[in-house]
Formats: structure tokens, C-alpha cells, sequence
């Protein structure tokens, strides 16, 4: 006998069994091998494959829960660690005054809200961005914490191919630090705080950047727009030492593709012709009590100031002034 098919608004993600009987659904139906069973009471159809969607019900399980820490992470689509990413248990927390929710794959926690640091998008009930990140200081490093901001506040302007929206401004992390002084994990957000910035798309980017600012290369600059003769932007690389005519571009997974390699040829192509020397860098790279990239961008920058020097230098004529040359 063929299984009846879902419905439609069943399909997009998870669902509790209330939705199932609400909808037509018999319990028996929902027991079948293409619906998954995380938790009691909570069903995720084995074709969804929406994480947001797959979350939504367990907001859904009373008018108090409200998804926490890297459940609330991977709804924002934060930066987390790889050992994070790999945890897939539901974190859900009621306030502090009500009972810890307690069922199979969750991670119950009684937390206290201010107001705002609680959000419903879309009908799941989640922390705000900023008061996620506060949340995941707690099990963190530092610099796991630094990713965690960057991909917070990570913003492109309009001339971006891709322009995107902070989901906070650094501000609203310092704010909510300082509104909770002895919450569990506030050292390290402390801690974390001075080094997050604007621009980073990715925790690996994040760990090049803290590299190079350790190693004494001084801080690549993000958001760096190269343009033309005529303004036009040309090239956006993912750091940047403008004064040095210097592009770093980090190369994930991804770059393994032909078509997105025939794109990173036309974009080396580009950066050489308006006169900046390219770095790319690769996850091995960055591995290490003595990463690679450190000799790479080193070399790059100083292969750039030996340029300088060489174009400044005075070039002495048979007769006539001094004559100064340099880079454009």
C-alpha cells in the first residue's frame, strides 16, 4: 500500500505531532521510514533539508522554548567551529523561574532574557544574534568567539557583487556584554570583543587575519574595494595591505571547482594588470604553531617594498634634475 503523501506546509521542516493530528495525519503515518523522530513529540521529514525548518518545531513544543546557543547559531548561520557544527543536539531554554525542558537530543538550559534578546522569525522562537553569540561564549575560545562576531557583523556595501546586512552591529555585542556582567562565559566575550571586525565571510578568513596581526605583518584591511584607472571596483579580495599593493584571497573548498577556477584565473588576471600582487591562501596554510601564510604574506610584502624603494630611488641623468618614479 502506498504511503500518503505529506502535506505541503508538513514538508518544509520539522513539525510536532500536534501539527500532524491538526492537519489529518495519523501518528501511525508519521512512524514511517521517511519521516525522521529527533525527539518526543517533534517529526522532520527526511526531504527537508532547510536546518532553519528543521529546528522550527522544537520553538513550537510550548509558548516558553526558544532555541539557544548553536541551535540558535546555525538558525543565524553563524561561524562556528568545525567540532560545533558536528554537534547537532537542540539546545532549547525556558526562563530562569520555569522548568529545564528535558527530552531525547536536547540540551535543556533556564536562562534570563532581557527584553529584545529573545526573537520569532517566521514562527520559530530564537535568541538574537547578539545574545547567541553572548551564549556560545560560554563553550568557545576567544578566538572561536572572534569567528562567531565576524560572521555577526560581517557587512558588504552596494558595490560588493554580493551586498549583505549585518545581522549586528559590533555596538549591540559591547551592549549586551556590559548588560550581563556575571553571566557564565562574559571573560571571554570580553576578551573576544577588541578583535572582531567588519568584512570577514568565514571563520577561516577570521584565523588568517588573527595570524597575520600576531605574527607582527600588521592587520590586513576587509571590505578592501580594488578599482581601475577610471574608479570602477574591479576586484574585492578578502584582505588587503593597500599600501603595499598587496591582495590576499582565501581559497576554501569551494575553489575546487573548474568554473569557480576559470573565475579565480580572470580575478588573478585582473588584480596583476592593475598592478597588486595576489596572495592565495589555503586551509593548510593557516595549520600549525607556524603557518604558512605567514612566510607568504611576508614575502609578498617585502617583495613590494624592495619595488618601492627600487621605483623611488633617483635615477641620476647625464644633465637635468633628479627624476622620481613610483608604483601606481
Amino acid at each position: 500500500m502506498a504511503r500518503r503523501p505529506l502535506p505541503p506546509e508538513l514538508l518544509a521542516g520539522s513539525f510536532t505531532a500536534r501539527d500532524a493530528d491538526a492537519a489529518g495525519i495519523s501518528r501511525k503515518r508519521t512512524r514511517r521510514p521517511d519521516v525522521y523522530v529527533p525527539s518526543r513529540g517533534i517529526r522532520v521529514p527526511a526531504a527537508a533539508d532547510d536546518p532553519a525548518a528543521s529546528l522550527r518545531a522544537f520553538s513550537a513544543l510550548d509558548d516558553e522554548s526558544t532555541l539557544t546557543h548553536h541551535s540558535g547559531g546555525r538558525f543565524w548561520a553563524m561561524g562556528l567551529p568545525g567540532w560545533l557544527q558536528e554537534d547537532w543536539r537542540i539546545h532549547v531554554a525556558r526562563e530562569r523561574d520555569s522548568s529545564k525542558p528535558r527530552r531525547r537530543n536536547v540540551v535543556g538550559h533556564r536562562l534570563t532574557f532581557l527584553p529584545g534578546e529573545v526573537v520569532v522569525v517566521d514562527g520559530l522562537r530564537v535568541t538574537s544574534p547578539a545574545r547567541t553569540w553572548l551564549d556560545l561564549a560560554a563553550i568557545l575560545t576567544p578566538d572561536e568567539l572572534v569567528a562567531a562576531g565576524d560572521s555577526i557583523v560581517v557587512a558588504h556595501g552596494p558595490e560588493f557583487p554580493a551586498p549583505r546586512s549585518a545581522l549586528a552591529a559590533p555596538a549591540e555585542l559591547q551592549r549586551i556584554v556590559a548588560a550581563h556582567p556575571g553571566m557564565r562565559g562574559v571573560r571571554t566575550a570580553r576578551a573576544a570583543l577588541p578583535d572582531i571586525r567588519v568584512g570577514a565571510d568565514s571563520p577561516q578568513e577570521t584565523k588568517m587575519r588573527l595570524i597575520l596581526c600576531r605574527a607582527g605583518l600588521g592587520e590586513p584591511v576587509l571590505n578592501h574595494i580594488i578599482r581601475n584607472t577610471w574608479g570602477q571596483a574591479c576586484v574585492w579580495p578578502d584582505a588587503a595591505y593597500p599600501e603595499h599593493y598587496v591582495a590576499l584571497q582565501y581559497d576554501g573548498a569551494h575553489h575546487a571547482d573548474p568554473r569557480q577556477q576559470q573565475s579565480d584565473s580572470r580575478r588573478l588576471a585582473m588584480t596583476e594588470a592593475l598592478g597588486w600582487k595576489e596572495v592565495r591562501v589555503f586551509k593548510e596554510d593557516l595549520d600549525g604553531d607556524r603557518p604558512f601564510v605567514i612566510e607568504k604574506v611576508r614575502a609578498a610584502l617585502g617583495r613590494s617594498l624592495r619595488a618601492e624603494r627600487t621605483l623611488e630611488a633617483p635615477i641620476r641623468l647625464d644633465s637635468g634634475p633628479q627624476v622620481y618614479f613610483r608604483a601606481l
